[in-house]
């Protein structure tokens, strides 16, 4: 989580980002960029939710299940971070994105190992 004066910050953002929502701006890169908006402002469950819908339209878009995956795994949602890590891993393999890949990979095992702990 932000400090409060950066999570203030994010929230003119937001409010410019939601007046896109319906729109025919409205897409995955959108819906991304409002799920690490709130993020950012401290509000996981409305980050979660905005990056579901993001990679509901695009299931390719590597980088938001990236961060989905660091959304739930912050909300404590193991599971499911995992398992969003784990689509975002084939994601990324199809598009060639071998960052992201490894990226996604290195977070999944560090919490799959704190998980048996």
């Amino acid at each position: 989580m932000l400090p409060p004066i950066l999570a203030e910050m994010a929230k003119p953002l937001i409010s410019s980002l939601e007046k896109l929502v319906g729109t025919p701006r409205d897409g995955a890169l959108l819906r991304y960029s409002l799920g690490s908006e709130y993020l950012k402002a401290g509000e996981g469950e409305r980050a979660i939710a905005e990056l579901r819908e993001a990679v509901r339209r695009d299931p390719d878009y590597s980088a938001a299940w990236k961060l989905l995956g660091r959304a739930l795994a912050d909300s404590g949602s193991t599971a499911e971070a995992l398992a969003a890590w784990n689509l975002g891993i084939e994601a990324a393999r199809r598009k060639g994105d071998r960052q992201a890949e490894k990226e996604m990979t290195v977070f999944a095992r560090r919490l799959a190992r704190s998980a048996q702990k």
